[in-house]
C-alpha cells in the first residue's frame, strides 16, 4: 500500500501557489471562506448575466428558507446560475444532493424521489414538465423552482466533514447504473485536488461545457473554480461552444477528449485557435487522451493534462503535470489517495473515496475495505501511472491467451493518422474467433497527403504498428471507418457488443 502526497505537485507552481491550496473540511468550509474573500468576484457568467461571489451567497442564503428540515433533495436542472445557487443552497445548509441529469422523464424522477426518500425537488424552468407525475402522486415531495426565493436569509451550517454531500449516478464497477455517495469531506478532497499540478490556478477564467450531472462538470469544473476565485462562464448549448469562447476567452477548460480533438480540427481548418487566445491550459479526462493531442495543443501554447477519475473517488484519483515528457501517461497520485495494485488492478482508499453506493450491495466493488476500480495499472520508476485497460473488457482467446484491448489500441493511437480506434472480438460464420480494429482517421493528418495515397498510406501504417506486435494481439479484419464511433453521453466509445 502507498499513500500520496501533496509535495510531489509543489515543483510545478510557485511556493506562493502551492501554499494557498488547502484541505477543507466541507463544501460549508470552503464557502464562507470564499464568499468573503472573493466577495466582489465574479462568480458564475451564466450567458452574460454575471453574478458575484458575495450575490451567490446572498441568493443562497435566501434559497436556503425554501428548504424543508429533513430528507435529501433532489435537484434536476440544466447547467445554470439556477443550478448553481440551488446547489450551494442546500449541500451548504447539511442536505445531500442527488444530481439527476437533466434529461431524466417525469416518471423516474418520481421514481428516484421515493426510492431515495427525497423530501424535495429543485427545477428550472426547462424541466418544470418533470414534475408532473411527481407534484400528483408524491404531493408530500416539497417542488421548489430554482427561481423561487425566501423570505429571511438563512446562513450556511456548520457540517461536518462525513456528511454526504452529493448523489451520484455512475455506471460503476459492474455496469449497472448506481449512486454514489460523496460525503462532504470527499467532495472536498475532489475539489482541492484540482489544484495540483497547474502552474496558475487561482483567479482564473473557466468555460463550462460538461453537464453539472457529470462528477467532472460538477466537481473539476464548478467547485474547483469556486474554491480558486475564479469566474466560471457557463455555456448553455455547446452548439454555441466556440461563439461563448470568443466573448468570454476562458484561461481554463475542462474537456473530454472528443471536444479537444473537435476544437482542433476546426482551429486547424480554419487557421485560428478556435479555443480563443487566452487559453492555457485543458484539463482533459473521461477518456483515454491520444498523445497527439498533447503535441498538437503545446504547438499552440496550449497544456494540456490528462488525467484520471471515477466518480466514486471524487472525479479525481490522477493527474499529469509532465503531460509532454510523459503523453502515455494519465500522471501522479493526488493528496489523499491510498492505492495498491493486485494482479495488475487498481485497488483504492483514501479521504476522497465514496461512502459506498446507496440502496445497492457493494460487496462486488470492495475487498477488504479497498474499492476495486477494475481498471489494469502499471505505474513507472517516477511514480506515474498508466491505464492498460478494464478487467471487464479483456478478451480471452480460444487459445487462452488474454488481451486488453486498450493496451493494443494505444499502440494504434499512437499514429497521427488515428483518431480513434477499437479492438474487438467477432466471430465468423463457421464459429471461429477473428480481431477486428475499427479504425476512425484523423483527416487534418490525413488530408496532408495525396487524395489518392489516402487509404493505401493509412492502410500500410497501421498494418506496420500489427505486425509490430506479438501475433496473438494482432488484428484479422481492418475496418476503416468514415463515420465516428456511436458515444456515451460522456463521449466515451460505446464499445462493441454495448451497441444498440
Amino acid at each position: 500500500m502507498k499513500t500520496a502526497s501533496a509535495e510531489i505537485f509543489r515543483k510545478y507552481t510557485t511556493d506562493e501557489v502551492f501554499d494557498r491550496i488547502k484541505p477543507c473540511s466541507s463544501v460549508s468550509d470552503m464557502w464562507r471562506k470564499v464568499s468573503a474573500e472573493y466577495a466582489d468576484t465574479v462568480a458564475i457568467n451564466d450567458g452574460g448575466e454575471t453574478h458575484t461571489f458575495a450575490e451567490l451567497e446572498s441568493d443562497a442564503a435566501l434559497f436556503r428558507g425554501l428548504l424543508p428540515d429533513g430528507g435529501r433533495i433532489g435537484i434536476i436542472a440544466p447547467n445554470s446560475y439556477g443550478f448553481v445557487k440551488a446547489f450551494i443552497a442546500a449541500v451548504t445548509a447539511g442536505k445531500t444532493c442527488l444530481i439527476m441529469p437533466a434529461g431524466l422523464p417525469a416518471e423516474a424522477v418520481y421514481g428516484l424521489s421515493m426510492q431515495l426518500g427525497l423530501a424535495a425537488v429543485v427545477h428550472t424552468d426547462e424541466t418544470a414538465d418533470r414534475m408532473s407525475v411527481l407534484s400528483k402522486a408524491a404531493p408530500n415531495v416539497k417542488i421548489i423552482s430554482a427561481a423561487d426565493s425566501g423570505k429571511e436569509p438563512v446562513p450556511a451550517s456548520d457540517v461536518p466533514g462525513d456528511v454526504p454531500a452529493v448523489i451520484m449516478f455512475t455506471g460503476g464497477t459492474t455496469g449497472k447504473s448506481k449512486g454514489a455517495v460523496l460525503s462532504n469531506r470527499a467532495f472536498m478532497r475532489g475539489t482541492v485536488n484540482g489544484c495540483y499540478g497547474i502552474k496558475d490556478v487561482f483567479g482564473q477564467k473557466y468555460l463550462l461545457v460538461l453537464p453539472f450531472s457529470h462528477v467532472f462538470g460538477l466537481i473539476r469544473n464548478l467547485m474547483t473554480s469556486l474554491y480558486t476565485g475564479s469566474t466560471l462562464f457557463i455555456c448553455r448549448s455547446n452548439k454555441d461552444m466556440f461563439r461563448d469562447i470568443a466573448v468570454f476567452r476562458p484561461t481554463i477548460m475542462v474537456m473530454v477528449p472528443a471536444l479537444a480533438e473537435m476544437a482542433l480540427t476546426l482551429s486547424k481548418k480554419f487557421g485560428r485557435n478556435m479555443l480563443g487566445q487566452d487559453l492555457r491550459t485543458i484539463i482533459c479526462g473521461a477518456a483515454a487522451v491520444p498523445p497527439y493531442l498533447i503535441r498538437e495543443y503545446a504547438s499552440m501554447g496550449i497544456t494540456l493534462l490528462p488525467g484520471y477519475g471515477l466518480t466514486e473517488s471524487a472525479n479525481l484519483v490522477s493527474g499529469n503535470p509532465e503531460s509532454l515528457k510523459k503523453p502515455d501517461s494519465v500522471g501522479i497520485m493526488y493528496p489523499g489517495m491510498e492505492y495498491r495494485i493486485e494482479d495488475g488492478e487498481l485497488w483504492l482508499k483514501g479521504e476522497n473515496m465514496m461512502d459506498g453506493y446507496i440502496g445497492d450491495d457493494n460487496s462486488a466493488a470492495y475487498t477488504d475495505g479497498w474499492f476495486r476500480t477494475g481498471d489494469l495499472v502499471r505505474i513507472d520508476d517516477d511514480g506515474f501511472l498508466y491505464i492498460t485497460g478494464r478487467i471487464k473488457e479483456i478478451i480471452v482467446l480460444p487459445n487462452g491467451e488474454n488481451i486488453s484491448p486498450a493496451e493494443v489500441e494505444a499502440s494504434f493511437s499512437a499514429l497521427n493518422c488515428v483518431q480513434d480506434c477499437e479492438l474487438y472480438e467477432d466471430k465468423t460464420e463457421n464459429g471461429s474467433s477473428v480481431l477486428v480494429l475499427e479504425v476512425l482517421p484523423r483527416m487534418t493528418e490525413l488530408g496532408k497527403l495525396p487524395e489518392e495515397e489516402r487509404a493505401g498510406r493509412l492502410r500500410a501504417m497501421i498494418e506496420e504498428v500489427n505486425a509490430s506486435l506479438p501475433a496473438y494481439k494482432r488484428y484479422n479484419r481492418l475496418c476503416i471507418r468514415d463515420t465516428d464511433f456511436p458515444r456515451t453521453p460522456a463521449m466515451k466509445i460505446l464499445r462493441h457488443g454495448k451497441k444498440q
